[in-house]
């Protein structure tokens, strides 16, 4: 009876410790939330007043209340919708397009010094090339259709990625290697086993860096021709002169690429959950 009546308790401690441990998290992820929400609603706050007392002319900069409006405007007539899901499927297959591309080069480049010694500098010279210079040679080369502009934004994606892919397997800890030599282990496990989770970390701040690129790009991506997209919503506010719908744009951008980063910080907080940070407080 006794025996029970312990294991009893010490199923009810661990289910009340696992529900104070998510309620701890979840107040944290709240707490993080309105901190991170503070500085971006005082500044909305003093351009608001600061546009109501015409500090700054209505055809320069109008007011959030106004792009607010234009954005509720293109989410009644339907554009809305269409513009971000357009963008999002730009951005979204180019990231696929350049991770697949940099993982696969990156790697061969970090497991063989001959390949670094061939590929690099190539690469490292490709990188200082500006984004705009891509544009004519890829209306040249496939027109202005979707294959030009997901290519523009694989090419964004693949640097960082590339970069970070290589980074993290030059800086895996050689006595690791050793060790896992010394138990025997193949080519093949030493490479799934040790030096690709030593280089999960640098691979994942990779693919947030490539993903934050990937929303840059897309910008010059639909300078190529678009007649649907964020990208073609500022040249339309440019033509137009108005900047309500390229502030509203712009708000977008923010926005969407902010979700898809914090979509990827979860799943790099859940596959290095094994590592021991330091806990900021």
């Amino acid at each position: 009876m006794e025996k029970l009546e312990s294991e009893v308790s010490s199923v009810l401690t661990k289910d009340y410790a696992s529900k104070r441990k998510q309620q701890i998290k979840r107040s944290k992820n709240v707490e993080n939330i309105v901190l991170g929400s503070i500085i971006s609603i005082i500044l909305l706050f003093v351009w608001e007043i600061l546009s109501r007392l015409e500090v700054f002319p209505s055809y320069m900069l109008p007011a959030p209340s106004v792009v607010l409006g234009t954005i509720i405007g293109l989410g009644q007539d339907g554009s809305l919708w269409g513009h971000i899901g357009i963008t999002t499927y730009r951005v979204l297959a180019g990231f696929v397009l350049g991770t697949a591309v940099a993982v696969v080069l990156g790697s061969f480049v970090g497991f063989y010094q001959k390949a670094e010694q061939l590929f690099d500098p190539m690469i490292q010279a490709f990188r200082s090339i500006p984004s705009l210079a891509w544009v004519p040679l890829f209306i040249l080369w496939m027109g202005i259709g979707e294959p030009s502009k997901i290519t523009m934004i694989g090419v964004g994606v693949f640097f960082p990625v590339y970069l970070n892919m290589v980074s993290g397997i030059f800086g895996v800890d050689r006595k690791l290697i050793e060790v896992g030599k010394i138990n025997k282990l193949n080519s093949f496990q030493l490479v799934t086993r040790i030096i690709l989770p030593a280089s999960l970390p640098s691979f994942l701040t990779g693919l947030r860096s490539g993903l934050g690129l990937g929303w840059m790009f897309v910008v010059a991506a639909e300078l190529m021709g678009a007649s649907q997209g964020l990208g073609y919503l500022l040249v339309l506010g440019q033509n137009t002169l108005s900047p309500e719908t390229i502030l509203a744009s712009i708000i977008l951008f923010a926005v969407i690429g902010k979700l898809t980063d914090w979509i990827l910080k979860i799943v790099e907080a859940r596959a290095l959950h094994w590592q021991d940070r330091l806990v900021k407080s």
